[in-house]
Formats: structure tokens, C-alpha cells, sequence
């Protein structure tokens, strides 16, 4: 195996780490903290760009860094509008950093992809749960966990 193949290896356990941490922590306390996501984000940004550096896949880097702009500015705008309602938190947009970031190293159609499978695994969730009279419309439901499965969706799809 060569330094390329092994350093994103390390990318994606620094990933799924952090998102096994982020959802347990969400579903039990409705918040993504800080100190998992921002380092994170670094760990795994750093990881992603030497693995390009060391492949010779510059452009991966520019696209990670491009999903990682796109859908975390997406959703600052969800939570700027919802800021009155409480719907987006503001931990689910620096989740979306993180998120965008390895969607958009597997390239557009993973970032397109994991992004739509977030609100369709958390609206399809809502719904059911809507549905079994276990919530209700003002029942927070956490979803950085949809977020992150998204995150490993899109890369499947494509």
C-alpha cells in the first residue's frame, strides 16, 4: 500500500471516529460540540490535502476545500433563517465544514448526493416518527446524525 492510500485511510478513520463520537452525542444531548468538530475538521482537511499532495490529485484538495466552502455556506444560510424558529443550530453548520469537506474530495456528484440523502434520511425519520405518535411539530429532532450518514451516502452513489 502506498503513503497516498494510507494517509487517506487515515482520513476516513479520523471521519468515521469523529462521526461515531458526533451522533452519539447529538441523539443524547442535541448539540455537536466544538471540541470534537473543529478538530476534526482540521485533522481530517490536513489528512485529505497530503493525500492529494502525496497521489498527485491536486484538484481532490481543491474540490474538498470547494465542498467543504459550498456546504457549510448553505447552511449557514438554513440556520440564519430558522435562527427565530430554532431550526438549524449553529453545530450543524460547522458539522457541514466537516461534512462538505469529505463530500466534496469524492467529487460533485458525491457532494450533491450526501447532502440531499441528509434531508431525505431526516425528513423520512421525522415523518415515521410523526407518524408513531412519538413526536410532535416542535419535538427536536438532532441531525447531525442524518448529516453524516448523507456523508456516507454520496460517496456510495457515486
Amino acid at each position: 500500500m502506498d503513503a497516498a492510500t494510507l494517509v487517506l485511510a487515515a482520513a476516513y478513520v479520523a471521519f468515521g471516529a469523529a462521526g461515531v463520537a458526533l451522533i452519539r452525542t447529538d441523539l443524547a444531548e442535541h448539540r455537536l460540540p466544538n471540541a470534537i468538530v473543529l478538530p476534526a475538521t482540521s485533522i481530517v482537511g490536513t489528512l485529505l490535502v497530503l493525500a492529494a499532495v502525496l497521489s498527485g490529485r491536486v484538484e481532490a484538495a481543491g474540490g474538498a476545500a470547494a465542498g467543504a466552502l459550498l456546504l457549510g455556506g448553505f447552511y449557514a444560510v438554513l440556520w440564519a433563517a430558522g435562527r427565530r424558529t430554532g431550526g438549524m443550530g449553529g453545530g450543524d453548520v460547522k458539522l457541514a465544514l466537516l461534512v462538505g469537506l469529505f463530500l466534496g474530495w469524492h467529487g460533485w456528484g458525491a457532494l450533491a448526493w450526501g447532502a440531499a440523502a441528509a434531508f431525505v434520511l431526516g425528513g423520512a425519520a421525522a415523518i415515521a416518527l410523526l407518524a408513531a405518535g412519538r413526536a410532535d411539530a416542535r419535538t427536536p429532532i438532532a441531525f447531525g446524525p442524518f448529516m453524516l450518514l448523507g456523508a456516507c451516502v454520496g460517496p456510495l452513489v457515486c
